[in-house]
């Protein structure tokens, strides 16, 4: 399959991101076509739909292989699923899905057509394979969720000062207090004396988290993905 375009995100690396699309809509990304697909003819009738479909590469998974069976963090990690019953990165074709809001169609002189997005669970330069319209049938309001339903959805209390706040770009901080909110560390993660480190855009969001409160410790120039490693104090 030949790349048609790159997300261009706040998320320089995998940890942070969303489970799945749509959960964080504060979430802005861009869909920039390579040169090939620059054509304004090929999105000609999308502005008429509200959502789009992306499929895309888990390209940080593409060269680790696969297995039959997997741990599902939202299991903790302790129990195994066939990987075709889940949304492992890790699989024969490392192919995601992701629907996501169209907000706008760019014409950008220098990039040709932009697609601007809401809520998408996309790392920066994740390649993308194809671009569909959502449509009406595509919700099934009767979908079984499997073994989804039987983990808990929680959210975190966010406790971050107003020194810290203004750190970050008064455009970003919505989206960066709901993926907080979220609780980005992985599922079987729970040590209340750990530091992690999320980087979001030009930032580094240091954090802990104790009985269901996220507090923010520091908030720095992120710098490059080792920044992002997880540490104790």
């Amino acid at each position: 399959m030949k790349i048609i375009a790159r997300v261009k995100s706040d998320f320089p690396v995998k940890f942070g991101i969303p489970r799945q699309s749509g959960r964080v809509e504060a979430l802005k990304a861009m869909v920039v076509m390579e040169p090939e697909y620059r054509n304004p003819d090929v999105f000609r009738g999308l502005e008429e739909f509200s959502h789009i479909w992306l499929l895309w590469e888990f390209s940080e998974a593409a060269d680790k292989g696969w297995s039959p069976t997997v741990r599902p963090p939202r299991l903790g990690g302790n129990v195994r699923k066939g990987v075709f019953a889940t949304r492992s990165p890790f699989r024969p074709n490392p192919i995601g899905l992701s629907s996501v809001k169209l907000e706008k169609i760019e014409m950008n002189q220098e990039l040709g057509p932009v697609l601007h997005i809401s809520g998408a669970d996309l790392m920066d330069g994740t390649p993308v394979y194809d671009i569909k319209p959502y449509v009406e049938t595509d919700c099934h309001p009767d979908a079984e969720g499997g073994f989804t339903k039987e983990t808990k959805e929680h959210s975190l209390t966010v406790n971050i000062s107003e020194e810290l706040l203004f750190k970050i770009p008064q455009e970003k901080r919505e989206a960066v207090l709901a993926v907080l909110k979220e609780d980005p560390r992985p599922g079987y993660q729970n040590d209340p004396e750990r530091i992690y480190g999320m980087p979001f855009g030009a930032q580094d969001i240091r954090f802990s988290v104790k009985d269901g409160v996220l507090t923010v410790c520091e908030v720095k120039e992120f710098k490059d993905r080792i920044s992002c490693m997880c540490m104790k104090c």
